[in-house]
């Protein structure tokens, strides 16, 4: 599994010349980090005030933070798979009309799923970013620069994860789907654009 090397293994990973890991994989990691980042803030032991007020906040923030890292650290890996699925599926036998209609499929079963990965690691990066601000606004205002690039991390892993999502929907052939995924992208984008996530600087 990708998340059980070492940092200096995985990046010879993403820099080898096989696809996988990619960029889908890539936008997960980006994101897990900039969580982690968030969770560190939140549990130094001196806060903006140091006020309860402070801390009943940022251990609301970490409970929400704890459980998006654990889902993008899953999605790291769970996009290669996606990715090998569709690679599969394209592989698969199309000489007779069953075959073909089998393979057709498999295709489009193995896009679907390759879009719900990276379409994850878009709502829990803007459900981090919404973290983010909470820890902007009661966190140590000495570590602000790491909000900040937690937050410059989670902003990254979310385009990063549209692109993954825009280049597997335009496969997909089920129109409903289609739509209803490219609203809510859309949706995503304009919520982090007007805002969301502040590094409280």
């Amino acid at each position: 599994m990708l998340t059980d090397k070492t940092v200096r293994d995985l990046l010879a990973a993403f820099a080898s010349s096989d696809p996988t890991p990619g960029g889908g994989s890539a936008a997960a990691l980006t994101s897990a980090v900039g969580a982690s980042l968030l969770m560190m803030v939140a549990a130094l032991p001196k806060t903006r005030s140091n006020s309860d007020q402070d801390r009943a906040a940022l251990s609301s923030a970490t409970s929400s933070l704890t459980g998006i890292r654990e889902q993008l650290t899953e999605a790291i890996d769970a996009d290669t798979a996606a990715y090998d699925q569709v690679v599969g599926a394209y592989k698969l036998a199309k000489g007779s009309d069953e075959e073909k209609a089998a393979r057709t499929a498999a295709i489009q079963a193995a896009l679907r799923a390759a879009t719900d990965v990276p379409l994850r690691v878009m709502r829990w990066s803007a459900q981090a970013l919404d973290a983010a601000t909470i820890v902007a606004a009661h966190g140590n205002p000495a570590a602000s620069s790491d909000v900040g690039v937690a937050v410059a991390l989670l902003r990254a892993g979310l385009e990063g994860a549209r692109l993954n999502v825009d280049v597997n929907l335009s496969g997909i052939r089920d129109e409903r789907y289609s739509s209803a995924v490219a609203s809510e992208v859309r949706e995503l984008v304009e919520r982090v654009a007007a805002g969301n996530g502040d590094d409280g600087r």
